[in-house]
C-alpha cells in the first residue's frame, strides 16, 4: 500500500484529535478551520474520500462527518501522536498519590489504580507480578481436637500461612508429629507439580489416617504457592464508563464492566515493554473489543515487573494518557525501589 501523502497524514490527525475532542464526526468545514483556510473544503472532502476508503476512517452516515477506525488510531499512535510532557501540576499530583509508606501490596495497588482512574477519567488497573519459584520452607502441625486441626506453612520468602483443616478420621493427636515430618521431609523447597508427584508416591508408604491429613495438607499448600506465583491485580474506576459517549447503550457498558468485574486477570499484561497500546480489534477478548487499552510497566526490584493499564474508547487522547501512565510507573519504580518519589519537574 503506498505511503500516505503528507496532507492526508494531516487531515487524518485532525480527526482523530478532533473526534477525541469532541465524540463527534468531523467534517470538512471544521478540518479546514484547523488547518487555517490552506486547503479548501472540496480538497479535503476528496481526501476523506481517500482516507475512507483505505480503511483509515469510517463515515457512520452518509451526510455525516469522518471518525477514525481502529487502522486510523494506529498510524496515529504510531507515527502521528506527538509527545506530552506532564505539567508541573500534574506531576506533583502523581507523586501526591503515591505519598504512601511502604505496605501492603493489594492496598498500594489499590491506591494506584484509584489514582490513575481520577486521573485520566478511564478504569484503570495495576498488577504486581510475584515473586516465582516460592517454596514451602517449614510445616507445622498443631492439634485443635480430635477431628480438627491446624497446618501452619511459612514459605521461602518468609510469608506465614495457616489453614483448618477438618480430618475425614480421627487421629491422635501423638500421630501428628509423624504427619508433620513427612511434610517438612518430603514436600520443603519443591514446586507445587513436584507435591502432587511425591503425594501419589507416599499413598502406599503411609497408614490411611495419615495419608488423608497428609492430602490435605499438600493440597492446601500447592493452592498456596500456585497463588504466590499469579500476579495481584485491583481494578478501579469501571463506572466511568457510563459517562461516556460509546457506552451509553446499557448493555454495552455492563459488558465491559462486567469483564472489569469479573475476568480481570485476562486483562493484557505485557510485562516486557514499556509501553503498549491496544486499539479495538487488537484485543483479543471480547469483551475489549471496541475499546483500547494503555499499559505501561514499571520494576518493582528483585527482578520483578508490574503494569499499570487504562481501558477506555478508542476515542481515547492516547498521547496524554501514555503521559500519565508513564508519570505513575516512573513514580512506582521509584517508589518500590527505593521508597522515594521522582524529581519535581521545573516549570520552563
Amino acid at each position: 500500500m503506498a505511503e500516505l501523502s503528507d496532507r492526508k497524514r494531516q487531515i487524518l490527525k485532525v480527526v482523530v484529535e478532533d473526534y477525541v475532542r469532541t465524540a463527534e464526526p468531523v467534517g470538512s468545514k471544521a478540518i479546514a478551520a484547523e488547518m487555517g483556510g490552506s486547503v479548501s473544503s472540496a480538497t479535503i472532502r476528496n481526501e476523506l474520500a481517500d482516507l475512507t476508503e483505505l480503511g483509515y476512517l469510517e463515515q457512520p452516515h452518509t451526510s455525516a462527518g469522518r471518525m477514525p477506525s481502529p487502522k486510523g488510531y494506529r498510524l496515529y499512535v504510531n507515527e502521528l501522536m506527538e509527545e506530552q510532557r506532564l505539567s508541573l501540576a500534574e506531576t506533583e499530583r502523581i507523586n501526591r498519590s503515591l505519598q504512601l509508606k511502604m505496605e501492603e501490596l493489594n492496598r498500594l495497588l489499590t491506591q494506584a489504580g484509584r489514582a490513575v482512574s481520577s486521573l485520566v477519567r478511564y478504569p484503570a488497573y495495576v498488577a504486581a507480578a510475584r515473586k516465582s519459584g516460592v517454596t514451602a520452607r517449614r510445616f507445622e502441625l498443631l492439634p485443635v481436637d480430635e477431628r480438627n486441626c491446624i497446618l501452619v506453612m511459612m514459605t521461602s520468602d518468609s510469608r506465614v500461612k495457616s489453614q483448618l483443616l477438618r480430618m475425614q478420621l480421627k487421629l491422635e493427636p501423638e500421630q501428628l508429629p509423624a504427619v508433620a515430618g513427612l511434610l517438612n521431609g518430603r514436600f520443603t523447597g519443591v514446586a507445587p507439580e513436584e507435591m502432587s508427584r511425591r503425594l501419589m508416591a507416599a499413598a502406599e508408604q503411609t497408614a490411611p489416617q495419615q495419608f488423608l491429613l497428609l492430602s490435605q495438607a499438600v493440597s492446601y499448600a500447592a493452592d498456596c504457592l500456585e497463588a504466590a506465583g499469579r500476579p495481584e491485580i485491583v481494578t478501579a474506576g469501571a463506572s466511568r464508563l457510563l459517562k461516556l459517549p460509546e457506552f451509553r447503550d446499557a448493555d454495552k457498558a455492563h459488558e465491559l464492566m462486567s469483564f472489569l468485574a469479573d475476568s480481570k486477570e485476562e486483562l493484557p499484561q505485557p510485562m516486557h515493554r514499556e509501553m503498549e497500546i491496544l486499539i479495538g480489534p487488537e484485543n483479543v477478548k471480547e469483551a475489549l473489543r471496541d475499546a483500547s487499552v494503555v499499559v505501561a510497566s514499571y520494576d518493582i526490584g528483585d527482578g520483578m515487573r508490574g503494569l499499570i493499564g487504562v481501558v477506555g474508547p478508542t476515542r481515547m487522547d492516547y498521547a496524554a494518557v501514555a503521559a500519565r501512565l508513564s508519570g505513575f510507573a516512573e513514580g512506582l519504580t521509584r517508589l518500590f525501589g527505593n521508597q522515594e518519589l521522582p524529581p519535581k519537574e521545573e516549570p520552563k
